[in-house]
């Protein structure tokens, strides 16, 4: 043990404040409503008077240790093999397996929805208000009536879940946890061979899209359905650009049967697909046409496959209007949307729904417009379909209704095929930990609050310096002035 704290201090560092963060969402995070698990094993007081206040500062500290860590070991490339690095990542993880959820009830909205299918109900026509227990109680209740968005794999996945667990929903969450962790493993495998097919850091890769504090903690102490979505994902990339197309567009199906999202990704490796045949031959028009028919088919195939599996249709599209429901500035339409209304505010009241409907639909239109153009834009070779496959998933984050924090890891595990600039990546540290703070471990939001957000930006600008420069703050210069005069 002494020796891994010797050789790998900012891995053990960060696996510290792993621990904290774990043991403050007892006190922080959003507890199950109506169930007696924590009274029953002494931990209640954590969850308010002084117990709480510990708690908050067990994770807060936690979160910072994190991010300290994630950073010291992002600014020096020869302190972690890839090895190494990917083993931190799975020891940063395992104490968030066991955290009560954090920064968001969604993980309570899955176990809802599987409780409606496994109560005979639809859960594309019915919502979760139909089964009232402590899983209902347990969610934010604005979902309470909604149908579910989610794709026809993970509502299977989910009621498994629920067959299991039933209506415990501590027991739930863990399970969750379990069936959602493969996510995590096939991203630490398929994330190297990204980055390495185009020249790029394999460590570097890991680094970014899973060793990050800002991700982990929502996918893993979410938890969230991205995290499985994330390396599956990953995974059909990988083998698309390993030459095993088939299977990487079979993969690619699966991940759209998770979420419809990863369904952007699908189109570009068409190109993929082609600029490998050039190398060997010259390609026909026969060959383009049998290319674009797989790469339509197979993943629709697959889709459709675990439709019928389900055995519900295509509901699901219903529960893709709630989306607009939530209501943040990070995306564009919605951040105009709040710009208006305050500009708009001295010469006429509008509603800011009003405005946010002819702001997202503006942005859909574009949307649409751009994901088809950089589409054909990627038809050159694999590193320009790669390349604006990225740009297709940044629009999608930018442009659709609503984006939330974990939402980027769709984004991460595909732009580890290229070698970011040191800016690019200060800009990536500076908006997780600004995220990580905005965001709060209760589900609530901090971006209304002009103290405490102008905060966030102070602190992701520190831990976006950081990564450049070791000692920002220069604080070893005042700890040896104050230990020189004493």
């Amino acid at each position: 043990m002494s020796d891994v704290i010797r050789r790998y201090p900012n891995a053990v560092l960060g696996f510290i404040g792993s621990l904290g963060v774990m043991a403050g969402s007892y006190g922080l995070a959003d507890v199950p409503r109506n169930d007696s698990t924590l009274a029953d094993a002494g931990l209640a007081p954590m969850t308010y008077g002084h117990g709480k206040t510990l708690a908050g500062i067990a994770f807060w500290l936690g979160v910072a240790l994190m991010v300290i860590a994630w950073v010291r070991i992002g600014r020096d490339h020869r302190a972690m093999t890839l090895r190494a690095t990917s083993a931190t990542a799975l020891a940063w993880a395992a104490p968030l397996m066991f955290a009560v959820p954090t920064f968001s009830r969604d993980v309570y909205a899955y176990l809802g929805q599987a409780t409606v299918l496994a109560d005979g109900f639809d859960p594309y026509q019915d919502g979760p208000a139909h089964v009232p227990g402590p899983v209902l109680d347990s969610m934010a209740q604005i979902w309470a009536p909604t149908t579910s968005p989610y794709s026809p794999a993970f509502m299977l996945l989910a009621r498994g879940v629920v067959g299991v667990t039933g209506e415990n929903v501590f027991a739930g969450v863990m399970a969750f946890r379990v069936v959602l962790l493969p996510g995590l493993l096939l991203a630490l495998w398929a994330v190297p061979r990204i980055a390495a097919h185009f020249g790029a850091s394999r460590r570097l890769g890991v680094w970014l899209a899973v060793l990050n504090p800002m991700l982990l903690i929502h996918l893993v102490g979410g938890p969230h359905s991205e995290l499985l979505l994330m390396g599956v994902l990953a995974a059909g990339i990988a083998l698309a650009l390993g030459r095993r197309h088939v299977w990487g567009l079979v993969v690619l199906g699966v991940a759209a049967a998770l979420k419809v999202t990863a369904g952007v990704a699908v189109p570009f490796v068409l190109w993929i697909w082609l600029a490998h045949l050039r190398r060997d031959r010259e390609v026909t028009a026969r060959d383009r046409i049998g290319m674009f028919a797989a790469t339509a088919a197979i993943p629709s195939a697959v889709f459709g496959a675990f439709t019928m599996i389900l055995g519900l249709g295509f509901g699901w599209l219903n529960g893709l209007a709630f989306a607009d429901r939530i209501i943040n500035p990070f995306t564009v339409p919605t951040l105009l949307g709040h710009v208006f209304s305050y500009l708009l505010a001295p010469f006429h009241v509008w509603n800011l729904q009003e405005i946010l409907g002819i702001t997202r639909t503006i942005g859909s239109v574009v949307l649409t417009v751009l994901l088809v153009l950089f589409w054909w834009r990627g038809r050159h070779d694999e590193r320009g379909a790669m390349r604006f496959m990225c740009f297709a998933m940044f629009a999608v984050l930018l442009l659709e209704p609503s984006t939330l924090p974990w939402y980027y890891s769709w984004l991460t595990v595909l732009v580890v095929a290229f070698t970011l600039p040191l800016w690019a990546r200060q800009v990536i540290v500076g908006l997780s930990a600004y995220l990580l703070i905005v965001f709060q471990p209760d589900d609530s939001i901090l971006f209304y609050n002009p103290l405490e957000s102008a905060l966030a930006v102070a602190l992701g600008v520190l831990a976006a310096v950081s990564l450049r420069t070791p000692d920002p703050l220069r604080l070893r210069r005042f700890g040896s002035l104050v230990r020189g005069h004493a």
